[in-house]
């Protein structure tokens, strides 16, 4: 899958995405035989100030009607857009999304859904008092939201669907992890030593995990 996003500020996407697993993700790899591998994912950033006509690169503008703070002017977004996935023949592959606290809950299941039926996930971050809302007119664009609460942009929320739609796609996740991605678990986890000694008190490691039963360890998992 390749993710655009589409930020006045790439460079706090781009530190967090070219880490750990996505930045693995992103890379090919060496296989048997010397074959190499394709990346499992692509991101790619899209900043509306390059595409300003106005001199100094403003991208926002006071709101029609009045009300307070600025606005995030339609064409620039538009042409970042056009940019990232307007020449895409198959459109039906491309989704995109405007960041709002407003929008369609994301969970696991929409993540999976994004994951499944798309090549190609726009991830548009607003600033300011929100974008004007002929992008979302335009571009058919969905709102979504990560929570019930505002942010001061829209890029944290666009890192957490970019992390968690890609680990729904084969191979991004390592076996390990990807068995982890299943299982529901208690939430408590524990590593040595097995007895930790902390300001005069000792916090022992729960004796189930210690005997090697993993029937029960599993149950003792389940039932947390």
């Amino acid at each position: 899958m390749h993710f655009h996003i589409i930020t006045l500020f790439p460079e706090i996407c781009q530190a967090y995405t070219d880490a750990s697993i996505l930045g693995r993700a992103q890379k090919s790899e060496k296989g048997k035989g010397a074959k190499v591998k394709g990346k499992k994912i692509s991101v790619s950033y899209y900043n509306p100030r390059e595409f300003s006509k106005d001199k100094n690169k403003k991208v926002d503008e006071r709101p029609y009607g009045g009300g307070p703070g600025m606005v995030m002017q339609a064409e620039p977004v538009l042409k970042a857009w056009e940019k990232a996935v307007g020449r895409k023949k198959d459109q039906s592959k491309v989704k995109t999304l405007i960041m709002s606290p407003r929008g369609r809950v994301f969970t696991q299941d929409v993540a999976k859904e994004y994951a499944q039926k798309y090549e190609h996930l726009v991830l548009i971050s607003g600033r300011y008092e929100g974008i004007d809302y002929r992008v979302n007119e335009i571009l058919g664009a969905e709102e979504v939201s990560v929570g019930e609460y505002v942010l001061t942009g829209g890029e944290l929320p666009a890192l957490t669907i970019v992390d968690a739609t890609a680990r729904q796609i084969p191979g991004v996740l390592g076996t390990f992890e990807s068995l982890e991605e299943e299982r529901v678990t208690s939430g408590k986890s524990y590593t040595r030593p097995e007895v930790l000694k902390y300001k005069k008190q000792e916090y022992r490691v729960p004796e189930v995990l210690l005997k090697g039963n993993h029937a029960e360890i599993e149950k003792w998992r389940g039932d947390k």
